[in-house]
């Protein structure tokens, strides 16, 4: 198994204030980036939202392959989202994407 960091870009399209961006913060924390040599090297937040509603989560996944880890990381990010109570319609989510490979080789 490998760990991969894994980005998931989505959208809120309804209200998403603060307090639900740090719920959402928390469900997202066990597969948080930081755990990783590269999480803390490239200072990888969980939870990144930008101005525009636009938002993406990175997470790590220790999968197999990438496209494994990538269904891992999306259905992982899905999950927290209907924890905090928002549904496809008001956090869909694109593509998830390999950013990251975290190896213990130097």
């Amino acid at each position: 198994m490998t760990t991969y960091v894994i980005s998931v870009p989505g959208t809120f399209t309804g209200t998403a204030g603060p307090r639900t961006r740090d719920e959402l913060a928390r469900a997202l924390r066990p597969a948080d980036p930081h755990r990783t040599r590269l999480g803390d090297e490239e200072d990888l937040d969980v939870l990144t939202v930008n101005d525009d509603d636009t938002f993406t989560v990175r997470l790590t996944v220790e999968a197999g392959s990438g496209p494994e880890a990538e269904r891992e990381a999306h259905r992982l990010a899905r999950s927290a989202l209907t924890t905090v109570g928002l549904d496809d319609g008001a956090a869909p989510l694109g593509p998830a994407v390999v950013t990251g490979i975290d190896s213990d080789e130097s």
